[in-house]
């Protein structure tokens, strides 16, 4: 395994961790957002994790990217049970196995949606397979949680809304540069108290490494993985909604392009965008640009610049050296603080199996879920391609 790899995998690790609890913001006191001292987080494998009674029962059907662990995790923290799985690639299902033999192999994606002990079910297949899945599951009388991208095309938005709201049943796609990175969970408490006034503007960054032996066929392929914009910029649209409030917004500008591998003729490798809403403007790039000199897969930032600081988010690595990642740093009217993070709860898992079991929406609404889709799937589609002459 090479460093990068390496890298990378203590990065999803670390998005598994589980945290001794919950830090509340009764007030911006120096102990809650001035803590020098760097306190290194605990990553626990899923198989190590404390089990409590579980609350729900849960499946996966497809898992075409690795992002599927991150998912498990989350909800097995939650207090969820995986109890089955089913995906037509052998290779996949024997790593799966492996790491879960408490699950069962399925026969076929049928026998889990006939299941009527299966409340949810989680899924990472090919990206533009997610959209359809989600509307059998829905269907089937069961919750769903995806991987992003969750939806490829506008059609299939329009579809999945309709069913959701015919069946009302939850259809979640997990953001995990927000919901399972903890230095973007802290920034959400310290916006929430004030500690930087009102937001006006995100600017989110997400540059990935690019590995093209270790990627799949279709991860090439627009038409699968729905492009650039569509793909890893959803991450920056879920982001900018939440920091800035906005429930309504409109894409200003956006362009992609494909400038380095022409291997690849259906891929792009870039694309940034620049949207404004009624909450507050925003700024995305996002790339396959990461060089082999990084040590990790990406130097993915966040800036939510305020009316009175802002804050900088460093997710996957400190250029200043601190190791790891989950690095939050807030400037306000005093001074500029490093922000520990590494105690930080993950709560998304735990609501979205609450949500399941309570008919309600506190890990994220239905139309938050939707409006950063759709957000993505527009400005993908409106971006103008770039042909650079060098």
């Amino acid at each position: 395994m090479n460093e990068s790899q390496a890298n990378r995998r203590n990065f999803i690790k670390e998005s598994l961790a589980t945290a001794a609890g919950l830090v509340t913001l009764p007030s911006l006191s120096n102990e809650i957002i001035g803590a020098p001292t760097i306190i290194p987080s605990q990553s626990l494998d899923i198989a190590r994790q404390p089990k409590g009674a579980a609350r729900i029962r849960f499946s996966v059907i497809g898992m075409n990217h690795g992002h599927i662990y991150g998912q498990v995790g989350a909800v097995t923290r939650g207090g969820g049970e995986l109890v089955s799985f089913y995906a037509k690639e052998p290779e996949l299902v024997a790593e799966f196995a492996k790491r879960f033999p408490q699950a069962k192999q399925a026969k076929s994606e049928a026998e889990i949606l006939d299941d009527k002990s299966i409340q949810l079910v989680l899924s990472s297949a090919i990206a533009n397979e997610r959209a359809p899945l989600g509307i059998r599951v829905m269907k089937a009388g069961k919750d769903f949680m995806s991987d992003k991208p969750g939806i490829t095309t506008l059609d299939q938005l329009a579809e999945v809304r309709k069913v959701q709201k015919e069946t009302k049943r939850i259809y979640s796609i997990m953001y995990s540069e927000r919901l399972e990175n903890k230095a973007t969970v802290k920034a959400g408490e310290l916006v929430k108290a004030g500690a930087i006034g009102n937001v006006i503007q995100t600017i989110g960054l997400g540059p990935h490494r690019m590995n093209p032996k270790t990627r799949p066929a279709w991860f090439f392929e627009k038409k699968q993985f729905g492009g650039i914009i569509c793909d890893i910029a959803s991450h920056q649209f879920d982001q900018y909604l939440f920091f800035t409030g906005s429930t309504k917004a409109d894409i200003v500008a956006a362009q992609v392009g494909n400038v380095h591998f022409p291997q690849y003729p259906n891929f792009e490798d870039f694309g940034d965008v620049m949207l404004r809403g009624d909450g507050g403007m925003g700024y995305i790039r996002v790339d396959w640009f990461t060089p082999d000199g990084l040590k990790s897969w990406g130097d993915g930032r966040l800036t939510i610049l305020g009316t009175e600081g802002f804050i900088e988010i460093r997710k996957n690595i400190d250029p200043g050296g601190r190791e790891g990642g989950n690095h939050l740093f807030i400037t306000d009217q005093k001074e500029t603080r490093y922000v520990d993070s590494s105690k930080e709860n993950l709560p998304y898992g735990e609501q979205l199996v609450n949500d399941v079991l309570n008919r309600t929406e506190t890990a994220m609404s239905q139309e938050h879920c939707f409006l950063a889709t759709e957000l993505s799937l527009k400005a993908q589609k409106q971006a103008q391609v770039i042909n650079l002459k060098k």
